[in-house]
């Protein structure tokens, strides 16, 4: 599983069938350390309780495709689930 951090929404003007009502989140991974790494990616809400601002764990490629229902809907990227806490010196990332 990737970290990262969302720090935006996305709206979309055209749905793929499978994907109604799934948050699409405007994404910056992170690197294990807590710090950025590349650009920000789209990210589906598996979880559909993400925001802005949290700290989440994401998949890519066909695990993303499989977390959500139905299976192998046309994503990249998937979050599945919402990082509590951080608990590792010098962590540079986290909730805000």
């Amino acid at each position: 599983m990737l970290l990262g951090k969302v720090i935006g929404t996305v709206v979309a003007t055209q749905i793929y069938e499978g994907l109604e009502g799934v948050p699409m989140l405007w994404v910056q991974p992170l690197t294990k350390e807590g710090r950025e790494k590349g650009a920000p990616i789209v990210c589906a809400d598996g979880t559909r309780m993400a925001g802005p601002g949290e700290l989440i764990y994401y998949e890519g490629g066909r695990e993303a495709a499989l977390l959500l229902e139905p299976w192998f809907v046309p994503v990249d990227h998937a979050i599945v689930g919402i990082v509590d806490g951080v608990d590792v010196p010098d962590w540079k990332g986290g909730p805000e």
